[in-house]
């Protein structure tokens, strides 16, 4: 079973986007599940998403405490909760930010992870770029899918293509796409270095 946990804050659509991998990992055959943790349901309120992908039927339903991936919409989160609480040493960490783990105070749990674990990924400036609003989550399940492979690109974008049909949902893919060809990007350039 692989868990992911996503971080965020309301209007973000952090709630949708385990909704939409959750679809995703569907299309492939998989058993899936995702579930909303909220406090206060506010716009700006921390926001906490749970999803899980398994070979076989899901029986679990409390939320994830050891997540296999953890994405974080938000990088100011990182002040306000124990975002890292339950991180696995072999996990991976995918956060929307133009800075670096440095800039955010966290190279060292970044650091500690497997080479390769760890990204940074602009969704958000993806995000602007193609929807026109700051809604960075099919950004990030672009930017998961490169950094995972748990789940394929082309499956993300049906899971996309079904939740937002029509231009929205085209918009969607392409700040998808960008983002999945920067992680690869960055791969790349740290398989060189």
């Amino acid at each position: 079973m692989f868990q992911v946990r996503i971080h965020g804050r309301g209007g973000q659509g952090v709630v949708t986007g385990a909704e939409m991998l959750s679809v995703a990992a569907f299309f492939e055959g998989r058993h899936a599940q995702a579930f909303p943790s909220f406090g206060s349901e506010r716009t700006g309120a921390p926001v906490v998403a749970f999803c899980r992908i398994a070979d076989n039927e899901i029986r679990l339903r409390e939320p994830i405490l050891e997540p296999d991936c953890l994405i974080v919409q938000d990088p100011t989160l990182f002040k306000v909760i124990d975002v890292f609480a339950g991180m696995r040493d072999d996990g991976y960490l995918l956060v929307n930010t133009n800075k670096t783990f440095s800039d955010l105070h966290i190279r060292e749990i970044a650091e500690r992870l497997p080479k390769g674990h760890a990204v940074i990924v602009p969704a958000t400036e993806f995000a602007q770029k193609h929807v026109g609003r700051p809604v960075p989550n099919a950004a990030l399940l672009g930017a998961f899918a490169a950094l995972t492979r748990f789940v394929r690109l082309d499956s993300v974008e049906r899971a996309i293509e079904q939740a937002f049909p029509g231009k929205i949902g085209a918009a969607n893919i392409a700040a998808a796409r960008a983002a999945h060809d920067f992680v690869l990007m960055q791969q790349r350039a740290e398989s060189a270095a």
